[in-house]
């Protein structure tokens, strides 16, 4: 073999040494390392938030005492009453079959009454004259008198029927006035309109509604699964969609023995008395959101929940402990309270554990920096 030949040889040889050496290094696996954390003290409040609105404690609605026809409408929606003010009038349209039907009771009692009234003068002069008996001219007398009552009692229904009310206080059925002292929420009719009386059949034509409006309360509801954590005094804040950054204290005073379903899950109503601040006008029927917090605990040992990994057969949740340079084992630990970030730690780690940061690694600090 030539000395040139030699020469390619070994610089072929070295540049195989040196593309062994240069894909070694490259395939080389690098030591993965993992960010570390420890246990912390903190105060974990878990809360739910219940949906609902913000009404009046008291509320009524106004319906009249007559059938009829909305003659005039005193006040506006909005206005401040007080109890016994007029909000409206009502003119009475009288059926004129009831009307002639009345008119003919009248009419036939006061037949009656003339006849029993003959009927007591032939029987006083015969009783004067000790012709008849005292308890036949008794019986007579009674008879007489019971044939007045009933012509005055035909005659007011008469009047009833033609102007709504009988006597002096015939105003009494036609004038529509506040029950309570309050703000008037709603007038949902208007002058001409028909209204209908409240009566055993049917409810009545609502001519108004009042509430107290310096008294609110909040009603929602809340799910079955967290409704058995809720007692009746608890402290609650209360978020008004119409009014930013301002909360409303309020006390539980309701929870409902009964829930109702609504799309698969059950419901439970709730109440709460809102306290007021004088700075802000809150109208009935707000959208409001009440922040209720179910379970606090002070100064408790927790992690993050990021770092909890859950074992695929036992579904036991875990940690990773770091042990060494590099190296971490798998502890089982026992929960408690979770605010959705940190979870209460009962069993398991120490404050001094330091934790690996799931996917948290100095290659992706690297990736961060680039």
């Amino acid at each position: 073999m030539s000395k040139r030949a030699k020469i390619i040889l070994t610089i072929i040889g070295l540049l195989f040494v040196v593309a062994l050496i240069w894909f070694g290094k490259k395939n080389k696996k690098s030591i993965v390392e993992y960010e570390t954390t420890t246990p912390f003290k903190t105060t974990i409040v878990k809360k739910t938030v219940a949906t609902g609105k913000v009404t009046p404690l008291e509320e009524i609605e106004i319906k009249p005492q007559i059938t009829g026809i909305i003659d005039k409408i005193m006040l506006l929606e909005g206005s401040e009453v007080k109890k016994g003010d007029l909000i409206a009038t009502v003119r009475v349209v009288p059926n004129e079959q009831s009307l002639i039907s009345a008119k003919g009771r009248v009419n036939n009692i006061q037949i009656r009454l003339e006849n029993a009234k003959i009927q007591y003068k032939r029987s006083k002069n015969l009783y004067d004259k000790g012709v008849v008996s005292k308890q036949e001219f008794e019986n007579v007398e009674l008879t007489y008198n019971q044939a007045k009552q009933d012509l005055k009692n035909a005659q007011n229904d008469y009047l009833i029927i033609k102007r709504g009310s009988a006597g002096i206080g015939g105003s009494a059925n036609t004038n529509i006035m506040a029950q309570i002292s309050g703000t008037i929420l709603e007038i949902p009719v208007k002058e001409g309109d028909q209204v209908i009386q409240s009566n055993n059949f049917n409810a009545g034509t609502t001519i108004a509604s009042i509430a107290d409006m310096s008294k609110m309360i909040f009603e929602g509801k809340v799910d079955e699964s967290e409704v058995g954590k809720l007692k009746k005094g608890s402290n609650i804040e209360v978020s008004i969609g119409a009014i930013e950054n301002a909360k409303f204290p309020a006390k539980l005073n309701f929870i409902a023995p009964k829930g109702t379903e609504e799309a698969g899950a059950v419901q439970f109503k709730i109440k709460a008395d809102v306290t007021l601040d004088d700075n802000y006008f809150i109208r009935a029927g707000y959208s409001a959101n009440a922040d209720i917090i179910l379970e606090k605990k002070d100064s408790v040992l927790a992690i993050k929940e990021a770092l909890l990994k859950f074992d695929k057969k036992t579904e036991e949740p875990y940690v990773e402990v770091k042990i060494g340079e590099g190296t971490f084992e798998k502890k089982i630990v026992k929960l408690g309270i979770s605010d959705g970030v940190n979870v209460e730690v009962l069993e398991g780690v120490s404050k001094d554990d330091e934790i690996k940061i799931w996917n948290k690694t100095s290659g992706m600090k690297e990736v961060e920096k680039k």
